[in-house]
């Protein structure tokens, strides 16, 4: 018998008694800013109805490590908050009674009922919604403080374990930019322009109902930002064969890159196209065709340098663009295509240790999170 279980057994032989939410803590709306109050370089962050920060301000309403829930957008997002914040009016803020609860243990139950705050919100309604009175209502397990406080310890090792594998990736990662941009951005390598390297050729609107499970391989653009990385082999879309006549294709070792999106960063993402056959792209990309190492041209596309070059030629009104013209003027250091081969090799296997969600540390990070969520579950559950 483990310690939890002693601690059951001698604390509440009868079983855990359950309690509304309410009855054990209160819950708190922010106080409403809006995008002109924020600042700049302000100190704290300003948590509204999204998953991220709404921005920054000088002040602050709210202490560090407290749980809020989003009332709006994300309704029903659970977050402990790690520093002080400011919190907006579509964020509840959630203060325990330190007699029956503690703070993290109430924290790790709302994470393990994420799911459920997600059902009893308001789906249908834009943006999302959760009833403040519908959380208070919520019936919570309550063993005594020493049972929580013991299985906050045990949940608290595994997301220590899992927060330093996400510094390992992070560094990681920044390692991997380091020696990317200094094997590419090299001043002894000639600078032409992509222009002068190949050509540019805008593809053929289709929309997301056009596509099929099977069919004419395409690359939606918005599939650049979620699925596709520095190259592919074969697509997640597919398309209608009858369609594709009207539309545009881009050819075994062109690169395709993103020419519109809804912010500037979005422009100039890109990945090789390394498929047998021909595949169909759409019209807020370009594919650019050259006879260079096609995965090479890629990697550059991630780097700093590129995007600060093609950055001035982005217009920006409600959504951000570039034309070829812009794309034509960026400058790309061309080494010998047996140094872009070796190049292309050493990054291959920094973005297999870094992005492989298959082998590396994002699947070792995928397998802890999975580990805590079944312990938690576990731990969590009660008779």
């Amino acid at each position: 018998m483990n310690k939890i279980e002693k601690l059951i057994t001698e604390l509440c032989p009868n079983g855990v008694e359950y309690k509304k939410l309410g009855e054990v803590c209160k819950i708190s709306r922010g106080v409403r800013v809006t995008k002109k109050d924020l600042v700049e370089s302000g100190k704290y962050p300003v948590v509204s109805g999204g998953i991220g920060y709404m921005g920054y301000l000088d002040k602050y309403n709210r202490e560090s490590e407290t749980i809020t829930i989003a009332q709006y957008g994300t309704a029903g997002y659970v977050k402990w908050q790690t520093e002080k914040f400011w919190a907006n009016d579509v964020a509840f803020s959630v203060f325990p009674n330190a007699d029956f609860i503690d703070n993290r243990f109430l924290f790790f139950l709302l994470i393990n009922m994420q799911e459920y705050l997600y059902s009893i919100s308001n789906r249908d309604a834009i943006p999302y919604s959760i009833e403040r009175e519908k959380i208070l209502d919520t019936s919570i397990p309550l063993p005594p403080l020493p049972i929580q406080q013991q299985i906050v310890n045990i949940l608290d090792n595994f997301t220590e374990l899992e927060a330093e594998l996400e510094a390992e990736l992070e560094a990681r990662k920044r390692q991997y930019e380091y020696y990317r941009d200094n094997l590419i951005i090299n001043d002894k390598w000639v600078k032409d322009s992509l222009g002068k390297v190949g050509t540019f050729i805008r593809g053929k609107r289709f929309v997301k109902n056009d596509i099929i499970s099977e069919g004419i391989p395409c690359i939606h653009y918005g599939e650049m930002y979620t699925y596709y990385k520095i190259w592919a082999k074969k697509t997640k879309s597919f398309l209608d064969q009858n369609l594709t006549k009207k539309l545009r294709l881009a050819h075994t070792n062109d690169v395709i890159i993103v020419a519109a999106g809804e912010t500037v960063e979005d422009i100039g993402n890109a990945v090789a196209w390394l498929g047998e056959s021909d595949v169909v792209f759409h019209d807020a990309c370009f594919a650019f065709s050259h006879k260079e190492n096609p995965k090479y041209i890629s990697y550059f596309m991630q780097t700093e340098y590129f995007r600060s070059q093609i950055r001035r030629y982005i217009t920006s009104s409600k959504v951000s663009a570039i034309n070829a013209a812009g794309l034509s003027k960026a400058k790309i250091p061309l080494p010998p295509l047996a140094e872009q081969n070796r190049i292309v090799s050493i990054l291959d296997k920094f973005d297999k240790l870094v992005n492989d969600l298959s082998e590396g540390l994002p699947a070792e990070i995928a397998a802890r999170r999975k580990q805590y969520a079944y312990y938690r579950n576990k731990l969590l559950t009660f008779e």
